[in-house]
């Protein structure tokens, strides 16, 4: 029993099996095979656990060099999680599940600017009755591990605290889902409660009710203005510099969107035309033009990725939404970014004291 107890275990962390393809006992957290599932793979297990206690030394040592120097870090929470998670693995009863532990439901966005059949991700959904009867501990432990690794923390999909867009899990597209209503406001209190100092941004982008909006502001929390979006003939378009409130973070674009010289490039020329003449007929080209705008408008905060940066064309896009292959695999190397390109964001910085 224990040799193909073992085999079994083996077998899971050389194919990477989902939990849900575990054997059983494993699956359902039985005690008993638990503690022997530790035992048997013991060098494994504190292997892995070296290797995050690495990890987190080094970062937090990035973290306290870049506090003495005043610079802040960052980082980024998505408001769900993936199923193969230890997450729901370890916490079932925080997820939309059945008894057998299978989703009925999963989590997207519906047809929008980045794709027509909507984005079906594939989360599972959060059971809120459930997390807000339990005071959200789940939610509170995760943000502990946010509000140690950085001082900013953007809320991918914030919407989603209002209201999430549910698909059947037989669905293969986005299409055929339904808002369901979330308590953002109780959770944000909490969080707010247990947190003061973690400053929070709301990713606010794609179909925003007034309810979002009103969630958003109700708790301060800055809003995201992505300069992409600006140009479209629209004089109350919200993403024009010249719209832009102080309480907010301004983009030239997002690791969602192309890069800001492969968006322009793509534009017709009445729209290129457009563009500069929103932003003064400016005698720079893309996308120095472009950061120019955002560092110069009256947001909080102003972000410039690094293809931008760079200037750098489509080629280098970091992320193309509803798309699974291919992502997340950019990467620069210190010969790019020539003394002429850190002059000029330098001068930016300068000039406009950010």
């Amino acid at each position: 029993m224990t040799i193909l107890f073992y085999s079994l275990l083996l077998e899971i962390f050389l194919d990477k099996k989902s939990w849900n393809e575990w054997p059983k006992d494993i699956q359902q957290r039985d005690p008993v095979a638990i503690k022997e599932a530790k035992n048997l793979l013991k060098s494994v297990l504190e292997g892995i656990k070296f290797e995050q206690y690495v990890f987190f030394r080094q970062w937090h040592d990035l973290k306290n060099y870049a506090s003495e120097r005043s610079v802040l870090l960052f980082g980024d929470i998505p408001i769900f999680v993936s199923y193969d998670s230890a997450d729901v693995w370890a916490n079932r009863q925080e997820f939309k599940l059945n008894p057998s532990g299978e989703m009925e439901v999963v989590a997207g966005v519906p047809p929008d600017y980045f794709s027509a059949n909507g984005q079906r991700w594939g989360n599972p959904h959060y059971d809120w009755e459930y997390q807000q009867k339990d005071g959200f501990k789940w939610w509170l432990n995760r943000l502990q591990s946010q509000y140690e690794m950085f001082d900013i923390v953007r809320i991918d999909h914030f919407r989603g605290f209002e209201a999430a867009w549910e698909i059947p899990a037989t669905e293969q597209t986005a299409i055929n889902g339904k808002w369901v209503t979330a308590p953002g406001r109780q959770l944000l209190q909490t969080i707010q409660q247990h947190f003061p100092t973690l400053s929070l941004v709301a990713e606010d982008l794609g179909i925003i009710t007034a309810e979002v909006e009103a969630l958003r502001d109700d708790f301060n929390l800055p809003g995201m203005k992505i300069l992409q979006f600006a140009f479209d003939g629209n004089n109350k378009n919200p993403y024009l510099p010249m719209n832009c409130q102080k309480n907010s973070v301004i983009y030239t674009g997002t690791h969602d969107n192309d890069t800001s010289l492969g968006w322009f490039f793509s534009l017709a020329d009445f729209e290129k035309h457009r563009v500069y003449e929103y932003l003064g007929w400016s005698q720079m080209p893309m996308p120095d033009a472009l950061i120019f705008a955002a560092m110069a408008s009256v947001a909080n905060l102003a972000v410039i990725p690094m293809q931008d940066i760079l200037k750098l064309g489509s080629q280098d896009r970091m992320n193309t939404p509803g798309t699974t292959e291919g992502n997340w695999r950019w990467r620069f190397e210190w010969s790019q970014l020539t003394s002429d390109k850190v002059n000029f964001l330098s001068h930016m910085i300068g000039l406009f004291g950010r």
